[in-house]
């Protein structure tokens, strides 16, 4: 078969290209703008890639086109898919019937952690010798790839999914998840995010809910014990068991960022111990859902953490990209404001009193619209200096960003965001980079920009002041 992918350098619709071609399918596809790691991957897969969205793609005559959600009416190509009647399907719809059919899908929901959590439970999974299949949103650095497809002939079927509740396609506004029909289901938390899509928190509700409708009797819900949204989704009805974490009285994880411990107790009880790379509250608790999780495929715990003391974590996830003039630069997904929060409070608590040079880009579609740009200054707490990018924003960065004085900065032009953000830095700081997309190349930019700054311990001048020649 054919498949032509609308929009194939999304995280999503990039791995869903991986599978397709490990299962024998010629693919191709177009998206309008391509930046790594997706782009490396798909090259990587000998994945023919077309800038643009041209209606002449139909040359192609594919077998079907799959259509990304970022994808809307109006895209020349899909318009001329609908009018001449060709076929299409959603990326989610294609995946359910040609790939996960069959198989033992483990799926990763929530707000947050989707992504380290699902990269945690294959690792294990694969540790335990089960060689999972899996198709995840960024890049498990123990894999090195997003997607993988192993076959029914192996020791068994197992496929983790991370499961998305943004809509599936233009044409099917439901969310992703409910296409995988998983039998162990991990519900990691559920707050307000999405604004483009959904109206508010309880429109989020009814989807998880739509989602634990389709579970079967006979499987497993991990749910976060903490979270009042998630006891009102399963208070809708629920036919299949649940097992709570993060309870008191249950399963939780304790643990310290110095000495990287990590510790399962279930009530009073310690269940197993180990040492990892990852730190912060939020990584303990995405180490207790994919320990369950592989727990219910069969992996004993004490194996689970033996894997997890191996676990590399994943791209973008408090990354470090480089060093220059004692200035380190950190890498980060982070764009809602409690996971904006949460790496914060992480590189803080892994470097102490350190100064940290926050720069952010307000990417998503919900940070595009505001919905969210009064929780910044609190979520920017632990950060000395910030830097917002404001391109493209439909509301005022530098009103959202005042109750936090003269610590903030905002630019709506790249190099001068990136000149400032040099000339602030000292050595010894750390600047860390939250954005959901490419951000314009800026951590090479900031290398770059620092090796020919004049960095020094001394500099403590405000964000983005001019050294002049009398300071060297």
């Amino acid at each position: 078969m054919h498949i032509h992918i609308l929009g194939i350098c999304g995280t999503f619709m990039g791995g869903l290209a991986q599978l397709a071609r490990a299962a024998g399918h010629r693919v191709t596809g177009c998206d309008s703008a391509v930046y790594p790691p997706m782009s490396r991957q798909l090259q990587a897969a000998e994945i023919e890639l077309i800038e643009g969205y041209d209606a002449a793609q139909t040359a192609f005559e594919p077998d079907c086109y799959l259509v990304g959600n970022a994808i809307s009416r109006g895209n020349p190509l899909l318009e001329e898919i609908l009018d001449r009647g060709l076929p299409y399907l959603s990326g989610p719809q294609w995946l359910a019937e040609h790939i996960l059919p069959g198989r033992w899908v483990l799926a990763v929901a929530g707000t947050h952690g989707k992504t380290t959590t699902a990269a945690m439970l294959a690792w294990i999974l694969d540790q335990a010798g089960l060689s999972p299949g899996f198709l995840i949103g960024g890049v498990p650095i123990n894999f090195g790839v997003s997607a993988r497809l192993t076959g029914h002939d192996t020791a068994s079927p197992f496929f983790v999914i991370e499961a998305d509740e943004y809509d599936t396609a233009f044409c099917d506004k439901r969310s992703k998840f409910v296409h995988y029909r998983p039998r162990t289901t991990v519900m990691n938390n559920l707050e307000f995010d999405h604004a483009d899509i959904f109206p508010d928190l309880a429109a989020i509700e009814t989807q998880f809910h739509h989602l634990v409708r389709t579970l079967p009797r006979r499987g497993l819900i991990l749910s976060n014990a903490t979270e009042a949204s998630l006891e009102r989704v399963l208070a809708r009805g629920c036919w299949t068991p649940v097992e709570r974490f993060n309870d008191p009285a249950g399963w939780r994880a304790e643990g310290t960022d110095a000495d990287g411990s990590l510790r399962l107790l279930q009530g009073d009880q310690e269940i197993g111990a180990t040492r990892w790379g990852l730190t912060g509250d939020h990584n303990r608790s995405n180490a207790v859902a994919a320990l369950l999780a592989a727990r219910h495929a069969g992996v004993p715990v004490a194996r689970g953490m033996a894997a997890l003391s191996r676990f590399e974590n994943v791209k973008r996830r408090l990354e470090r990209r480089g060093s220059t003039a004692g200035v380190e630069v950190y890498d980060d997904f982070a764009h809602h404001p409690t996971a904006i929060a949460a790496t914060l409070g992480g590189l803080r608590r892994r470097i102490g009193s350190g100064r940290i040079l926050a720069v952010l880009e307000p990417r998503s579609n919900t940070m595009k619209l505001g919905a969210m740009k009064a929780l910044l200054p609190s979520c920017l707490a632990e950060a000395d200096l910030v830097f917002c990018y404001a391109a493209n924003l439909g509301w005022d960065a530098a009103e959202a960003l005042a109750p936090l004085g003269g610590k903030a900065a905002v630019e709506d032009d790249l190099d001068r965001l990136v000149q400032r953000v040099a000339g602030a830095a000292r050595a010894g700081d750390r600047v860390l980079v939250m954005s959901n997309g490419g951000f314009g190349g800026i951590h090479e930019k900031l290398l770059s920009a620092l090796a020919t700054a004049d960095v020094s311990v001394e500099n403590g001048r405000p964000a983005g002041q001019r050294r002049e020649a009398s300071d060297r």
